[in-house]
């Protein structure tokens, strides 16, 4: 748990930890534009003002504010329920990167939805960048809301 004082909820932070293969700048392109976030994230995820509109395979919408970018290093959203979601990608000595996942402000419940959904989402990151391959089922009868690991 987070800092919390007299009189506030507690907060939470999730935080996962990936290491690919592929470079910063590669993968900084999958988290940063469109046409990436659609490879392994959203059905469609387009960039308008300021403000990526994902819309998911369960037919779930969402505008994030994007509140931090930068190339190659850092990308920082406003998701659901307001959480804060960071992106930070560091070289490794292999030549790869690793991609360090923070979600600020959550409650102690929503911390415990939402951190397997952001392993499914960095799997299918690593999937995408590093091999090519897409890793969602693209079904929308079978997404998480039905107990399939899907983005």
């Amino acid at each position: 748990m987070d800092r919390h004082t007299a009189g506030e909820a507690p907060e939470e932070t999730i935080r996962w930890r990936v290491a690919l293969r592929s470079g910063m700048e590669r993968v900084f392109e999958f988290l940063a534009t469109a046409e990436g976030r659609e490879r392994f994230w959203a059905e469609s995820a387009p960039e308008r003002g300021g403000t990526i509109h994902f819309r998911f395979p369960n037919g779930e919408r969402l505008a994030a504010e994007v509140l931090e970018r930068e190339p190659p290093s850092r990308l920082s959203l406003r998701y659901f329920g307001g959480s804060r979601v960071v992106f930070s990608l560091e070289e490794d000595s292999a030549g790869g990167c690793v991609v360090t996942l923070e979600e600020h402000g959550l409650t102690p419940e929503a911390a415990r939805e939402n951190a397997p959904g952001w392993v499914s989402v960095l799997l299918a990151l690593k999937a995408a960048a590093d091999h090519g391959v897409d890793l969602r089922n693209r079904d929308p009868r079978r997404t998480w809301g039905q107990g399939f690991v899907d983005n």
